[in-house]
This record gives C-alpha cells, structure tokens and sequence, in this order.
C-alpha cells in the first residue's frame, strides 16, 4: 500500500515538475517574441538621416506587430521538437493569426493615427529619404538634380510639420479655413549637401 501511494506521489511531483518546465519554456518563447518585437521597432529607426527625426510611428508599431506575429508562427513551427503542448501551440498559431490580421487592419486603414501621429510617423519616413538622397551613389546628373530636390523638400517638410505638431499641441487643431489662415506654417528652407555637376 506504502508502495503503491510512493508511486502516486512520485507520478504527481514529476507531472508537476514537467508542467512547471513546460510552463517555463513558453514563458521564454513569449519573451524571446516580446524582446524581438521592440529590437524590430527599434531597428526600423536606423536609417534615419538624424536622431531628432526619431519619433514614435503608429504605423511602424502595427508592422512590428505584423513581423512579430509572423516570426511566432515560424519561430514555433521550427521548434515544435521543444514545445509540444497541442493546446498552446493551437492557442500561439490563432493569436498570432488574429494579431496579424489586426495590424494589417490598422496599418492599411490609418484608422487610430490623427494629425500628430501622422506627423510623427512621417518625420522619419521623410529622414530615410534624406538620408538616401544624400549618400545614394549617384552620377547621372538629372538623377543627382532630383535627389537634391528631395532632399531639400523633406528637409522643409520635416520642420513644417515639426511647427505644426508644437502649434497645434499649444493651439489646438485648426479646423476651419479661417483658423489655418491665422496661423499659417511660416516659410523653412532646407539645403542638400550633395553638389551636382555644373
């Protein structure tokens, strides 16, 4: 009888103990996805021309949920040797479906980005084209011509919007013809650094 509730015990301290590692091993996988989705973020950041460019984008957030959920179902599927839980795989396949169809939503609808946030987000979308335009290996000079432009555009572009993100968060939105007129984006410039043949 000792025998038999020994074997009972030691059957439940190692189901317990398998649980516990089981558990474990996916508390990690969620890490390792958590921990890549903000380097991902982060990285999306550098090819920005300079640091004052870097802003927070909705719009790059949804894409990281996008890479994100995508690299858990490929991540899972070349590891499924070491996680063999049917029930949380099932569960890390369909959340990971649902999060992808959600950041596809949001990244094509722009449904949550306002004014600010679009600003925001275009700062740095503006920064990489400086940043190509300027350093690209370029030697058609009607090519080089064109880069300059862009360059000199995004520039003006980037302190206009910098103007009106600082206006508006003292000001509020403007939202009639009249209100814009008062409080119209000042004239930048913006100069390229790269020199074209003459």
């Amino acid at each position: 009888m000792n025998k038999e509730n020994n074997d009972k015990a030691d059957s439940t301290n190692k189901h317990a103990e398998e649980t516990n590692v089981t558990k474990k091993k996916y508390l990690r996988f969620g890490a390792m996805i958590a921990t890549s989705m903000v380097v991902m973020y982060m990285t999306t950041y550098v090819n920005t021309y300079q640091l004052s460019h870097i802003q927070w984008s909705e719009t790059r957030f949804f894409m990281t949920l996008l890479m994100g959920s995508t690299m858990a179902i490929i991540m899972l599927g070349y590891m499924l040797g070491m996680y063999k839980s049917v029930k949380v795989n099932t569960g890390i396949v369909l959340a990971s479906i649902g999060i992808f169809v959600l950041g596809t939503f949001l990244v094509r609808s722009q449904v949550t980005v306002g004014d600010e946030s679009w600003m925001r987000a275009m700062i740095p979308h503006h920064s990489i084209a400086i940043l190509t335009s300027e350093n690209a290996n370029i030697e058609d000079v009607r090519v080089c011509e064109l880069a300059a432009e862009i360059i000199e555009a995004q520039k003006r572009e980037i302190d206009e919007m910098k103007w009106l993100i600082n206006d508006i968060n003292e000001n509020g939105v403007a939202t009639t013809a009249e209100a814009a007129d008062m409080r119209a984006v000042p004239e930048f410039g913006g100069d390229a650094i790269r020199q074209c043949a003459q």
